[in-house]
């Protein structure tokens, strides 16, 4: 066979060599079997376990509003029904003048505000000293007030009834605030956050004569504003739902909150489930709003303080 058969065949045989190649996609230079991808679950099906999750908690949500605009007789016909024979905008203005209702909500307003504002600074501060600095058994400490978080509140709510009783607290709103206006989970949350800002911002300022009070307001703060939009609206949810703790320590309307003001509500008039309906569709407006309003610093601080999950 001359040379130039070879030449004509070459390419033949390279063609042949490609597509033989071709078909052992998996295999690597040295002979082994590339793993294949996984496989992705599709879009659409994500999307609609997403969708009926949102369902299942939009649901009882739904039904609550719906039942408010209802006479008491229509929320519990058979088989039930979505909207009653007209929508009964006057059962919000009968809820309020049921019982005093407005005071509640501001009473509830006044602590949640107060006790948000006290925690964010008491958790700052906190976080701040166990991130920058450097002190013989922080990390012992640290744990130890970590640990707190496994106590449940009702195994200390005895011991500080007493305490509010000694100072003479019981019916005051420092009782509804102070006890829990030092939490671990919000200094664990801030503390985390504080962890990722660089340290080389911190020994810049240092460099200009900047102290630890100047760096934390002025540097760490500005940078850790998401982390603490997340702390300000679990704080002020968890002042607004309290109701264990200001059963206890309330007794006065001056100081009665939301929670408690909807169960007087029922004891009073348990036949008027619209009614309640409306009062608690009110009582849920301020924590909606406030979620809706930060929800774009609550996913970004989510996600850099390592509360997501990742």
């Amino acid at each position: 066979m001359t040379s130039e058969a070879l030449g004509t065949r070459s390419p033949g045989l390279t063609a042949d060599d490609g597509a033989g190649a071709g078909t052992h996609e998996g295999t690597g230079a040295a002979g082994g079997v590339v793993p294949q991808r996984r496989r992705k679950r599709p879009p659409v099906v994500s999307q609609l376990l997403l969708t009926l999750a949102l369902l299942v908690f939009l649901a009882p949500l739904a039904w609550m509003v719906l039942s408010s605009l209802k006479s008491a007789g229509e929320i519990f016909t058979t088989p039930p029904k979505l909207f009653g024979e007209s929508l009964l905008w006057s059962n919000y203005s009968d809820a309020l003048d049921f019982l005093p209702f407005g005071r509640f909500m501001l009473n509830t307003a006044f602590v949640a505000v107060t006790g948000t504002i006290i925690t964010l600074v008491t958790s700052a501060l906190s976080a701040y000293a166990f991130a920058r600095l450097r002190f013989k058994g922080r990390d012992s400490l640290f744990l130890v007030y970590l640990g707190t978080l496994m106590v449940p509140q009702e195994v200390v709510v005895v011991p500080m009834f007493l305490i509010m009783n000694q100072l003479g607290w019981i019916n005051t709103f420092q009782a509804l605030i102070l006890p829990w206006a030092f939490t671990a989970f919000g200094t664990f949350l801030l503390r985390q956050f504080f962890l990722t800002i660089p340290k080389e911002l911190e020994e810049s300022a240092r460099i200009d004569g900047a102290g630890h009070w100047r760096i934390l307001t002025q540097i760490i703060v500005p940078i850790a504003a998401p982390a603490f939009a997340v702390l300000a609206v679990f704080t002020f949810i968890t002042y607004w739902n309290s109701f264990l703790w200001p059963l206890i320590v309330t007794n006065d309307v001056t100081t009665t909150t939301v929670p408690l003001g909807l169960n007087l509500f029922l004891g009073q008039n348990g036949q008027a489930w619209n009614l309640l309906m409306a009062a608690a569709t009110i009582s849920m407006a301020p924590t909606a709003l406030l979620v809706l309003l930060l929800q774009r610093y609550l996913v970004k601080g989510i996600a850099l303080s390592g509360l997501g999950g990742r």
